[in-house]
């Protein structure tokens, strides 16, 4: 095993004091220029690496941020959090910080978690995703006067710092794409009404119809569990419709459900986007693959993930900080919609 290297052995060749090594180090000594780079050749000369470990204990950091998202099933992905965690990484390196990832469970234990991790002085602050209304982990973290920075909303009367995709704002821009290209029917697939970013997005729907002068069909509204398989379902039913009344296109407001929509579609012996005209919502890395390629609402989910480390540092280094950020998406056009026939 190597030996390491002390602050005292640096000081030796360096003909200082161990004291003014450390100032050096941190940037607090005020010495000459020339003890200044004595000290620097010894360091570099002796490979010496500051033990991390103590440092941390003496500022009472961690040099860790914990994030937690919701587990998918097993035969899903999430490609949207997996994006969202590598900008975290790459983001959180460059100032010094690492990222402790863990899933939380979907009962009363989620915040013994984060008791645990507080506790135990694990992490020096939060990053969460897959907010909902009541999300018990932010009232936890703001009564523990925790730092934590979310991406997603909750309440609309709670003050938290967050930042978000604008989903309503990203369901107007389809609207008026598919209103513009001639479409007056237009359906949505959307999530259930204890989603809230699925309400904000559903809002948008109904806001761009509305702007459009178009009032819409209950029966062009369906609303299921994130998947596929759900797309496809919600599909059939509008596909059943007479034809006075059935859609001319589709938005989803993901593009896992549109992938569902498109397969129901072609499985039909129909084309797209001749026959139906589809849009999806994230940009997954696949939307530009599929055959049409998918129509899609593109995240800033890079952009995220920076903007959440960031502002959750100003937090942990003592800067006040409750920003609420929203965020457009980018309407992507691609081949999945044309004018209707």
């Amino acid at each position: 095993m190597l030996k390491r290297v002390t602050l005292k052995e640096v000081a030796n060749r360096a003909s200082v004091s161990y004291q003014t090594v450390s100032k050096v180090i941190n940037g607090k000594a005020h010495v000459s220029a020339d003890t200044e780079a004595r000290i620097w050749e010894a360091i570099r000369a002796l490979n010496y690496h500051p033990n991390s470990t103590a440092r941390n204990l003496r500022h009472q950091r961690s040099q860790m941020i914990g994030y937690s998202w919701r587990r998918v099933p097993s035969d899903q992905f999430n490609p949207v959090l997996e994006k969202f965690l590598q900008s975290m990484i790459e983001t959180a390196a460059s100032c010094d910080y690492y990222i402790l990832p863990f899933a939380f469970p979907e009962n009363n234990a989620q915040i013994d978690v984060y008791q645990e991790l507080i506790q135990t002085r694990r992490v020096d602050g939060f990053i969460l995703s897959s907010t909902n209304l009541n999300d018990r982990r932010i009232q936890f973290l703001q009564q523990a006067k925790i730092p934590f920075v979310a991406f997603g909303r909750a309440n609309p009367d709670w003050d938290f710092p967050y930042i978000d995709v604008d989903g309503s704002a990203g369901i107007v821009q389809a609207v008026n794409y598919l209103y513009n290209l001639g479409h007056r029917r237009i359906a949505i697939i959307a999530w259930p009404e204890s989603s809230l970013a699925g309400s904000n997005r559903l809002s948008g729907y109904f806001e761009g119809m509305h702007a459009c002068g178009i009032e819409p069909d209950p029966l062009w509204i369906a609303r299921g569990e994130h998947s596929a398989a759900f797309g496809r379902q919600a599909t059939a039913g509008f596909l059943s419709l007479e034809a006075c009344r059935r859609p001319t296109a589709i938005i989803a407001i993901s593009d896992l459900m549109a992938v569902g929509a498109m397969l129901e579609i072609q499985d039909r012996g129909l084309e797209i986007p001749q026959d139906l005209s589809v849009i999806g919502f994230d940009d997954v890395p696949m939307a530009q693959y599929l055959r049409p390629s998918l129509t899609t609402l593109r995240q800033p989910i890079w952009e995220i993930g920076q903007l959440a480390i960031e502002n959750l540092l100003q937090q942990i280094h003592g800067e006040s900080f409750s920003e609420k950020k929203l965020l457009p998406p980018e309407l992507i056009l691609r081949d999945s919609c044309t004018s209707p026939l």
